[in-house]
């Protein structure tokens, strides 16, 4: 059998268990045993899975991924939610479209206490939806900018995805942190003006304007300003050298427990929810790292990986042009699989080509440009058709409004998606203006 038909084999069964809805972890497990036992035999095969899996989950910088999910937890049971929700509508609530908008900053608010795209889509919708529903939104926007703000929760630090690619890249977190934090901000003004220009060319989809705005009161001042402390301490701490990103994380854990306490939204039982459901996904995530190790070993005994990174360079097609087919692949991709499986699978295969290509800029920059550059693409992905995990979530939670229009709502934020990645594809100094000022 050769390299390359046996490369397809490990795809191919790879596909086929997933398109019989075998979870991704194990489709990928079993694709991945499947391509070693045939190159090595049984008992290479099971020599590397005993070692493999304790040298992966032996590694400190995977404490991280926990300790912030278990924070995202804390957040979403906390009542946190509410209190961001309130301030942003009295700030926006003046605008048309203002209650859209405010949901938008509420997403990116929780997102960044989070790191979680489902958890952000979830938490907000549930304060949110029924608030757009009152004011006479029509379910198309209100679903299409919640499934939308959603993605802030991994466009903006402390975002799992950029943890999970710093670890198989072997980056700074920090320095990615860093980088993701200009890019998000744009990606919320940018949904900021979608929506701005969607009520005025589409009527019927947002109110005209509130004629008594919520009032920005006091009372909505002290709500956030928790949820700003907790933002400040984890990340002024870790660019500040007083902690590393593991230990922010676990500060954030621990202030974002004591917010929730303080404001007495904390029982036991929801404490409990939250280390169970932390536990739940961890695991979820660990075992994805598990199957996708495998298989990519798999894939890396074919030499296939090595060989098409070898064919890329001698096309001495642009850079540019490169990485715009990777990122076109990621959206297919998307349309098949979760986020965190995308990474996992093919970054060992694409990062590789990537930094062997010459953009005129140091490896490090590369890196961290090309980690901003996937993690747009992936928030594509988490909205857009046929699947769009986003979409399913928020449409799941909006009683009687068809998955058609919700799609349709996504609309004018996937535009806004595709002008500011091709902004930063042009233009990396943008995501990597704020990494030179961290140590």
């Amino acid at each position: 059998m050769t390299p390359l038909t046996l490369t397809a084999l490990i795809f191919g069964s790879m596909l086929a268990m997933m398109a019989v809805r075998v979870p991704i972890a194990v489709s990928m497990f079993c694709a991945g045993a499947l391509g070693y036992v045939v190159q090595t035999g049984w008992l290479p095969f099971a020599n590397f899975l005993n070692t493999q899996a304790f040298a992966r989950f032996a590694s400190y910088d995977l404490s991280v991924i926990p300790l912030f999910i278990l924070m995202g937890h804390f957040a979403t049971k906390g009542g946190i939610s509410k209190a961001l929700f309130e301030f942003a509508a009295a700030v926006m609530g003046r605008f048309k479209g203002g209650l859209a908008m405010a949901s938008l900053l509420a997403c990116a608010s929780f997102g960044a206490i989070s790191g979680s795209s489902v958890a952000t889509a979830a938490t907000i919708t549930s304060v949110a939806l029924p608030e757009m529903r009152r004011h006479g939104y029509s379910g198309r926007l209100s679903t299409g900018v919640l499934a939308a703000g959603g993605t802030l929760g991994i466009q903006l630090p402390p975002s799992i995805v950029l943890v999970i690619y710093a670890i198989l890249t072997e980056q700074n977190i920090s320095k990615l942190f860093a980088a993701a934090i200009v890019p998000g901000l744009i990606a919320m003004v940018g949904y900021m003006i979608a929506v701005a220009i969607y009520v005025r060319v589409v009527p019927g989809q947002a109110p005209e304007l509130e004629e008594t705005p919520p009032p920005l009161t006091l009372r909505a001042l002290l709500g956030v300003a928790p949820i700003v402390g907790i933002f400040a301490l984890v990340f002024g701490g870790i660019y500040g050298g007083l902690f590393t990103p593991t230990e922010g994380a676990a500060v954030g854990a621990t202030t974002t427990f004591l917010t929730a306490l303080g404001k007495g939204e904390m029982t036991w039982a929801k404490f409990k929810d939250c280390f169970y459901g932390t536990a739940a996904s961890a695991a979820m995530i660990f075992f994805i790292f598990i199957g996708a190790d495998l298989m990519n070993s798999a894939l890396a005994l074919t030499q296939v990986p090595n060989q098409l990174a070898g064919v890329v360079g001698g096309w001495g097609l642009s850079p540019l042009i490169v990485v715009v087919a990777i990122l076109l692949f990621y959206v297919l991709l998307g349309a098949v699989m979760d986020e965190l499986s995308m990474l996992l699978l093919t970054i060992p295969i694409f990062f590789p080509i990537v930094m062997g290509l010459d953009f005129g800029m140091p490896k490090e920059s590369v890196a961290i440009w090309f980690g901003i550059m996937v993690l747009m693409t992936v928030g594509f992905g988490l909205i857009a058709p046929p699947v769009g995990l986003n979409v399913y979530i928020v449409n799941g939670m909006a009683k009687g409004v068809p998955m058609g229009e919700t799609y349709r709502g996504v609309t004018p934020f996937l535009i806004s998606d595709v002008l500011r990645t091709m902004l930063f594809l042009f233009f990396p100094i943008i995501p990597l203006w704020l990494v030179q000022f961290v140590g």
